[in-house]
């Protein structure tokens, strides 16, 4: 059992990395619908000052 976990957890590690690099369709219309959310959030409520503005465009770059 123990050499077992021994094993498991190494390949784990190495594979759960490679899995996430991956990018598939669902993904993209999420943060399709991600964005489509936040555009109309901005339309409702838009950003209050120049320092907000830049935080979410900030935020929007690093996605």
């Amino acid at each position: 059992m123990r050499k077992l976990m021994s094993l498991t957890l190494p390949v784990l590690a190495l594979a759960l990395p490679m899995m996430a690099c991956s990018e598939g369709p669902g993904e993209r219309a999420g943060r399709g619908l991600d964005r489509a959310g936040e555009n109309i959030r901005d339309t409702i409520d838009p950003p209050k000052g120049p320092g907000e503005r830049m935080g979410r465009s900030i935020d929007r770059a690093l996605d």
